[in-house]
């Protein structure tokens, strides 16, 4: 669910995967206002540890021309910087998290219980998708359910429901009860983690949301509560199958406080599949796309190539699954729109990739958040996907090109091809990008 400055969006989307019942992924509310049980098993790997990133602003340089611009009006942008208000996403980031019951639903197992569901593999996401640059904290500095004064009736809260005025008591119950035991001016964000025998499963409906970069939330210690993520229920189809990727329903949450909109459409539409945790944050592990990793800051100017001019233009692209190489080349085809083009093979938080090679999707900056700002190019636009993979969107799951296939397109006067052309010893994808101006247009 994402709502930006104070409008309600509600982001719910309830996907039917072929067995089973319906299923469904987090919401977020960007005021910026934006907007289960899983067993801890060993994480990947940690990444290589690099220099943080100094700030999500970083210097664009010879970058500039790719880094689109926010439309006029959004509450949430792909735009690049992120605007102002949001949590930074490099560095050390310090997230406090409460775990809440009400009078009327007592907690669910013990409050150290719901916190394990996400910690530590949320922190090892983050790590391994930001390459070692968000060293991302979470503290529990009241270790039981924290108790809310109304009953969970009594807030009304429901399937998209706006800050106003449920929301707005509860966070105000929320800083009141742990004021004492908490000081909210050390942390820079909030997961409230409910008890999750509070509304509905997950399967039947999605209740997680968060209001990001909301100045105008109730205030702690003298600080607005902004970045606040709410999850709910647990993020399982009943069968088990999710048990060690149910988790990710809070780094999708905390995505939207670090400024990344939701990729889906309000309608339910499917324009990204599983290749990005803003899309789809259930079954097989899935990363974030190469565009979200430079709109973060986890990417440096050197690992991300703009082809801005006419031109023909090779490059090698690493999966994004290791921390080292050329992760992305950007081909700008206005001031808003472009095409993304990244390698992706299992490996990192990604997994269950059936067909690897290289994904490239179209970025619009002027989309809203739940309007699908990224759409992937399917490379198999008629098929209907190579996943065994039962709870996600299959479709997609063939999107990428392998070596021998092109893609191509015209826009706005500009003519791109992509071909890929091999595949080196390391993995890496040679690629071989045209960018050509068109009937009088300007490249």
């Amino acid at each position: 669910m994402n709502q930006t400055h104070g409008t309600t969006r509600s982001r719910i989307r309830i996907r039917r995967p072929r067995r089973g019942g319906a299923f469904a992924t987090a919401a977020v509310l960007t005021v910026a206002v934006v907007t289960p049980a899983a067993t801890p098993r060993p994480g990947p790997p940690a990444p290589p540890e690099l220099a943080p990133a100094p700030s999500a602003r970083p210097a664009l340089g010879s970058l500039t021309p790719c880094a689109l611009g926010p439309g006029p009006g959004l509450q949430m942008s792909e735009g690049i910087p992120t605007g102002r208000g949001y949590s930074r996403s490099t560095g050390t980031v310090h997230a406090l998290n409460l775990m809440i019951d009400f009078p009327d639903v007592h907690g669910q197992g013990t409050a150290r219980q719901r916190f394990e569901e996400f910690f530590p593999q949320t922190t090892r996401w983050f790590a391994q998708s930001s390459y070692g640059r968000l060293d991302y904290r979470p503290e529990m500095p009241i270790t039981h359910w924290l108790r809310m004064p109304r009953s969970f009736r009594a807030y009304g809260i429901k399937r998209g429901s706006p800050f106003d005025p449920g929301y707005r008591k509860l966070v105000a119950d929320i800083a009141e009860a742990a004021d004492p035991k908490v000081d909210f001016r050390r942390y820079d964000l909030v997961n409230v983690l409910v008890t999750p025998n509070a509304g509905p499963p997950a399967a039947h409906a999605v209740l997680s949301v968060t209001y990001a970069a909301n100045q105008q939330a109730p205030t702690a210690d003298g600080v607005p509560l902004a970045n606040v993520s709410f999850v709910y229920s647990r993020q399982d189809d009943g069968s088990g199958s999710l048990r060690h990727t149910g988790f990710r329903v809070l780094p999708h949450e905390n995505g939207h406080v670090f400024g990344l909109p939701d990729l889906y459409t309000r309608d339910g539409g499917d324009k990204a599949g599983h290749w990005d945790v803003m899309s789809e944050d259930w079954g097989a592990g899935n990363d974030l796309m190469a565009w979200h990793k430079w709109k973060l800051g986890w990417l440096g100017p050197r690992q991300i190539a703009c082809a801005a001019r006419s031109g023909v233009f090779a490059h090698s692209l690493s999966p994004l699954g290791g921390p080292e190489g050329t992760k992305l080349v950007f081909v700008p085809v206005s001031p808003t729109t472009g095409y993304a083009i990244e390698a992706r093979a299992d490996g990192g938080n990604d997994e269950g990739i059936c067909k690897p090679g290289v994904l490239i999707s179209r970025v619009d900056t002027g989309v809203d958040s739940g309007g699908g700002p990224i759409t992937v190019m399917d490379s198999t636009p008629h098929g209907h996907g190579c996943t065994r993979e039962r709870n996600v969107h299959p479709g997609l799951s063939d999107a990428p090109y392998a070596p021998g296939e092109t893609f191509g397109a015209e826009a706005n006067g500009i003519r791109v091809r992509v071909r890929v052309t091999g595949q080196d010893a390391a993995g890496d994808y040679l690629v071989e990008i045209t960018r050509r101006a068109s009937g009088g247009a300007r490249g």
